[in-house]
């Protein structure tokens, strides 16, 4: 009896795995958000000045420096990726989590198709407005 009641309290209490942590910022000039972060120590670790993004490093903290992509700062999360963007073993799909939020009743600005496998992405809203993508590159 306990048995089942020890697996019902481990599989309430999992956490959920969602990979590498960053903040996407929408910057109004690329060049002078560039040189404003190197300024706190920050490297370009990613991106393409061209395309009008950078992905910038600090030990293990990475903005994204973004120009005229999107209105609003937005939370990533990466599952699969460490913050040196490298896959990691053990992680939950983005279909995984995706499920998991709509049981616990979390509404959905965009959803990653269900039917799929590999990269997909899905976005929802904080109580405060602030946008948070999950989006799996694997």
């Amino acid at each position: 009896m306990f048995k089942n009641f020890e697996f019902i309290i481990i599989l309430y209490l999992k956490k959920m795995k969602l990979g590498a942590f960053s903040t996407s910022l929408s910057v109004k000039d690329l060049s002078v958000s560039k040189a404003f972060y190197e300024k706190l120590g920050f490297s370009i670790f990613g991106g393409d000045m061209s395309k009008n993004y950078l992905i910038m490093k600090n030990e293990t903290t990475l903005i994204g420096l973004f120009q005229g992509m999107f209105e609003n700062n937005i939370i990533t999360f990466n599952p699969g990726w460490d913050s040196s963007a490298r896959n990691i073993a053990e992680f939950d799909d983005v279909r995984d989590i995706q499920k998991d939020l709509k049981e616990k009743g979390v509404p959905f600005i965009a959803e990653a198709d269900e039917s799929t496998d590999g990269p997909a992405s899905f976005m929802i809203m904080d109580p405060d407005g602030n946008t948070i993508l999950v989006d799996q590159h694997r």
